[in-house]
């Protein structure tokens, strides 16, 4: 081995070393741990294609109870009933924003959010605010804007630690334990420990980091999946006059018989609006919801094939999903009419995700499940969406854009074993990275669901963490017990 020479000038290498030692006793400064790399050792004749990453000494935060990684609905969830429910908490998150797909992707549209706690407690100050469409309590379109304030607002008021712009990097284990997560931003390499740690990135990355089993798509650790959608902000001259292209146009609870049709009569006629304008949209049934007032979110894209952990083709997806957003909106705009004037003012962050990692746990939400209607006594939530798998390719969008399940659905259970990892001790799981088949996958996926399995994740690993018990040794009645709690509280 030989030490590396650098090419910098004396004067030069003696700054770095300069700061390298003002930097060595300031161990909270994760700075000190990318520039003190600039002259480490390197091997003389390293592998081909390979760097040989020096080693480094990290500045370590073990101030908390829990970690909670990925500030989605699951993350918001999990992170404010641990808060509440008396444990230190950290949320981290890749963007500058908290609500991952309601904000960061714009999904703008919530289902199976009739539930009790944190849901109802989000209805409540989005209509606090008038940030809420229709007055259904399990489905719903909201403004994405004002929901980024709320979940700030909430987060802050129950004492969460938020790190956004921060990205989970990996994640280290002593045995079957998990202890420590590493993080990368803009304050260098950091790394952090504590009792009790919840994946709530939606795609299972710190799950997949700590070396759990885990599938995606329709089995295995290969797709087919379901496709990613690039949703996006318009405004539009006059919303009324687009009405009948409007999926649940000023529904109420009076007249939400027949949505579905309507909703289906409203995406044919979207269909063949684009149509004209001259484009065949990637996704078979395009939709436009109404957000507020001229306002309308537009989904008309499907990227196939996409696994949710391929950033260059993640990369690739966003940019043919963007180009083809504008290129119809463009063209709708040339037909005139009520499409006169529309205006594209918002694309989102990330590309909406429907297949990540499923973690393997310590039960496994299946198909019989949702045929059943099984019935836990650790249920976390009870599930009423149903199937709903997006076509996996173009052919088979053509012929039909989704399909549901080709038996009778029944209302089901999540219990809390699905969201307590297999192989791992110290980690639960909340959201559509849960333990379950791609079945089951498709109908417990949407948001609803998230909050209230992040819920239950966030009071267990509370109790786990102030007990020092692994979250597989607290009883459901415990956990209960604390969310009645919180029950009461909201």
């Amino acid at each position: 081995m030989s030490e590396f020479t650098s090419p910098l000038s004396s004067t030069e290498n003696g700054r770095r070393t300069f700061l390298r030692s003002a930097l060595t006793g300031a161990a909270t400064l994760a700075s000190s741990s990318w520039l003190g790399a600039v002259s480490a050792p390197v091997s003389e004749q390293p592998k081909a294609g390979v760097f040989p990453e020096p080693a480094q000494d990290l500045p370590l935060g073990e101030d908390v109870d829990v970690i909670v990684c990925g500030a989605g609905p699951a993350g918001i969830a999990a992170a404010l009933a641990a808060a509440r429910s008396g444990a230190k908490t950290r949320l981290i998150e890749i963007h500058g924003c908290l609500g991952g797909v309601w904000t960061a992707g714009l999904l703008t549209y919530i289902f199976d959010f009739n539930k009790p706690g944190l849901a109802k407690e989000i209805i409540r100050r989005l209509d606090e605010r008038d940030a809420r469409r229709s007055t259904l309590p399990d489905q719903f379109v909201y403004e994405p804007e004002e929901m980024k304030v709320l979940l700030e607002e909430m987060c802050v008021e129950a004492g969460v630690k938020i790190h956004l712009h921060t990205r989970l990097a990996a994640a280290y284990r002593d045995g079957r334990k998990l202890t420590t997560v590493i993080t990368e931003s803009k304050s260098g390499r950091q790394a952090w420990r504590a009792p009790v740690f919840i994946d709530a990135t939606g795609d299972g990355d710190l799950g997949a980091m700590a070396r759990c089993g885990w599938d995606i798509g329709q089995g295995g650790a290969e797709c087919p999946c379901q496709p990613m959608t690039l949703n996006t902000l318009a405004v539009v001259k006059d919303a009324a006059a687009l009405k009948n292209y409007i999926s649940f146009y000023q529904v109420t609870p009076e007249n939400r018989k027949g949505m579905w049709d309507w909703h289906h009569q409203a995406t044919e006629g979207f269909k063949n609006e684009i149509i004209r304008a001259g484009f065949k949209p990637s996704y078979g049934m395009p939709t436009l919801f109404q957000v507020r007032d001229n306002l309308v979110m537009v989904m008309i894209n499907h990227e196939y094939g996409i696994k949710a952990f391929d950033a260059p083709a993640i990369t690739e997806a966003t940019i043919r999903a963007r180009a083809e957003v504008f290129k119809v909106v463009r063209g709708l705009r040339k037909l005139g009419g009520p499409w006169e004037g529309m205006q594209i003012v918002a694309t989102p962050e990330q590309i909406g995700v429907r297949d990540g990692r499923r973690i393997h746990g310590r039960y496994t939400v299946n198909r019989d499940d949702l045929a059943t209607g099984a019935r836990h006594d650790d249920a976390v939530t009870r599930a009423t969406f149903g199937v709903d798998i997006h076509a996996h390719d173009k052919e088979a969008n053509d012929k039909k854009a989704i399909i549901h399940a080709d038996f009778k659905f029944h209302p089901y259970d999540i219990p809390l074993r699905a969201l307590i990892a297999k192989d791992v001790d110290g980690l639960l799981m909340a959201g559509r990275c849960i333990s379950g088949d791609f079945t089951a996958h498709a109908s417990y996926r949407v948001t609803g669901n998230s909050v209230a399995m992040g819920e239950a994740a966030g009071a267990t690993a509370a109790v786990a963490a102030r007990t020092r018990r692994p979250p597989h040794e607290v009883a459901w009645s415990e956990v209960r017990a604390v969310m009645e709690g919180l029950l009461k509280e909201v």
